[in-house]
């Protein structure tokens, strides 16, 4: 899952962006207002973390702009401020969370797969398809009930693919969804990855659009 964090903190911001990483996030990290608005504007990213207290252009004024122009980035507001105000304004804008710092990282962490589980219409933590069941929080995949063993880019490209269950992704946007600024990533890494996970869960489970990209069988079956 790709993360967007905006924190002009050197310190608070190398720390959220290593932690998050450590529990299995992709994070991309910005120090700027106006770094933020263009990335928004990529539409790459899972979700945003964004603090208000920023330079060049602040924190409000980039949701503000990034919901005029129909981003709809869920965007968790990170601020140091404890005015209800500030808060209030934040989600009236656009905003679909808050916490205060000190941010404790599992709360960021479970609000942030919160914020991205209901952005798919997705009600629960655990996701389901067939036999094969997926628990982000514990990053662990069930076939049958049983264990499976996936690779930390296995992982979230079944995560991706059942989040948007139906959907068909192209190469490019899974990529964009699974790598990091600077990542060096093979041209057929996406298909290396989705054969490791039909081997591993069943060949049926995923299925090739020729010419377009990768989408979840509706009817999965239990092989």
């Amino acid at each position: 899952m790709r993360i967007l964090l905006v924190e002009d903190d050197p310190l608070l911001g190398d720390g959220l962006r290593s932690g998050l990483r450590q529990l299995g996030f992709q994070v991309d990290w910005v120090r700027a207002g106006d770094a933020a608005e263009r990335e928004l504007r990529a539409g790459s990213y899972a979700a945003a973390v964004l603090d208000l207290g920023l330079p060049m252009k602040g924190g409000l004024d980039v949701l503000a702009a990034a919901r005029s122009q129909s981003i709809t980035t869920p965007v968790l507001i990170l601020t140091a401020r404890d005015a209800i105000a500030d808060r209030i304004r934040g989600l009236d804008l656009g905003a679909d969370d808050y916490v205060a710092k000190p941010v404790d990282l599992h709360e960021l962490a479970a609000r942030l797969r919160a914020l991205v589980r209901r952005a798919h219409g997705k009600p629960q933590e655990r996701l389901q398809l067939g036999g094969v069941s997926l628990d982000p929080a514990a990053r662990a995949v069930t076939r049958d009930g049983v264990d499976v063993v996936l690779a930390q880019r296995e992982f979230d490209l079944l995560h991706v693919l059942m989040l948007n269950q139906g959907r068909v992704l192209s190469r490019e946007q899974l990529q964009q969804r699974l790598y990091r600024w600077g990542e060096e990533v093979d041209s057929n890494a996406v298909d290396v990855h989705i054969h490791h996970l039909r081997r591993k869960l069943g060949q049926e489970l995923i299925q090739t659009v020729r010419g377009v990209g990768y989408v979840l069988a509706r009817g999965a079956s239990r092989q």
